[in-house]
């Protein structure tokens, strides 16, 4: 675990916002120079504190209406090898995450679909035929908002 101090945590808090910022504004933002800002953001990216870069893409500006979250219930563990189901359902384009859960499902599933009746078939035609799967149970996403975490 990397040591924090308050600055620190204000520029975790300002790129998790906006990614883009330079390391000029972040350290006038915050009373540093660039060199200085730079510095703490390459410390910061080395303890592995940042993880990959990638884009936030607005799914619903791409067709992507509706986002569903599914809880999995694996019918037969035994039978049905955990890296079978995980492999096929990462072939799944609209499965967007695959969580491997504790409590009342195995999996923990986030699903994007154009509207209701897509989602429904990729429920029936490519979610409930993987291999092993016995209880399903969804939750339609109404509204999302992203808080920034424990900083």
């Amino acid at each position: 675990m990397i040591d924090l101090d308050d600055i620190d945590r204000q520029l975790i808090r300002a790129l998790c916002e906006d990614a883009t910022q330079s390391a000029g504004a972040l350290g006038r933002a915050f009373g540093l120079s660039q060199p200085a800002t730079w510095r703490r953001i390459k410390r910061l990216r080395e303890a592995g504190v940042f993880g990959a870069r990638r884009v936030d893409l607005d799914l619903e500006a791409l067709g992507f209406g509706v986002t569903v979250f599914l809880g999995v219930k694996l019918a037969t563990k035994g039978r049905v090898s955990l890296d079978d189901f995980e492999r096929a359902v990462r072939a799944i384009p609209e499965v967007q995450t695959v969580q491997h859960v504790l409590g009342l499902f195995d999996y923990r599933l986030r699903v994007v679909a154009q509207d209701l009746p897509d989602f429904e078939r990729v429920l029936r035609r490519r979610i409930m035929t993987l291999p092993g799967v016995g209880n399903v149970e969804a939750n339609v996403v109404l509204s999302e908002e992203t808080l920034p975490g424990p900083l």
